[in-house]
């Protein structure tokens, strides 16, 4: 369920069937608006594309549902739990536990084998060296990579560094997976491939997917599209997007 930012609030927990859920999310970078008013819901299990131009707010979107950023205004919800109340540590856990993310940049650990880098979310759990290796392997194998499991990702090239970050993210077998842009380096080849994966490991596994992109065919993956336009939800952007009774007086004064 996607709501409008200027729709009728909802009660002070999300909808059931809800996964995660945020209300009316306001951050800004450095004064300049990140995002205005935005309010979303994911079903679990769904796949969300978060869709729209550079700069139009969806990694802010993601990194505030993520916990990365508290918003300065708004609610996050997931399952339930109040996300935007919890403190920097809570949330961390938060991220460690439950979440996945994968984003443009591989951001593989130089000093580690490949196979250490993706078990590295259940290495840092404190799973057992043989269970993160054992389940890291698998999710190297799944991608075409095994072979690489003990080089380290100076061996890689580009797209494959690509893939153990997509190993990284799924190595925990997360509830949802946060996307930033994952396709944006690579080939039209590889990037069919790394979204197979993520999909194919979504539906099997029931985890809930946000994939924000500009690429519609990549979007195309997706159960459901959420457009953003300059921080705001596109249906809602536009010359005069009216938030409160007195925006709207200005708004049909100005038309």
């Amino acid at each position: 369920m996607v709501a409008p930012a200027d729709s009728a609030p909802p009660d002070n927990a999300p909808l059931q069937d809800d996964q995660l859920w945020a209300r009316s999310l306001h951050y800004s970078h450095s004064g300049s608006p990140g995002l205005i008013g935005v309010s979303v819901g994911i079903r679990q299990g769904e796949i969300l594309a978060l869709t729209g131009p550079r700069g139009s707010g969806k990694t802010t979107l993601l990194r505030c549902l993520s916990g990365h950023l508290r918003p300065e205004q708004g609610e996050v919800w997931f399952n339930s739990v109040p996300v935007h109340t919890m403190g920097a540590l809570a949330r961390e856990r938060l991220r460690r536990d439950r979440f996945g993310w994968i984003g443009p940049e591989p951001q593989l650990l130089p000093e580690l084998k490949v196979w250490e880098n993706a078990a590295l979310p259940l290495l840092i759990a404190g799973a057992s060296h043989r269970a993160a290796k054992h389940a890291a392997c698998e999710w190297l194998d799944r991608l075409d990579i095994g072979g690489f499991a003990r080089k380290r990702p100076r061996a890689l090239t580009r797209a494959e560094s690509q893939r153990v970050a997509l190993a990284r993210a799924l190595v925990n077998e997360p509830a949802v997976i946060f996307a930033d842009d994952p396709t944006a380096p690579l080939h039209r080849t590889e990037r069919a491939l790394l979204l197979r994966t993520l999909t194919t490991a979504a539906r099997s596994h029931g985890i809930t997917v946000l994939l924000a992109t500009h690429d519609e065919e990549t979007a195309g993956v997706a159960d459901r599209r959420l457009p953003l336009l300059d921080g705001r939800t596109a249906a809602a952007a536009g010359p005069c997007a009216p938030e409160t009774t007195e925006d709207q007086a200005a708004c049909s004064l100005s038309a």
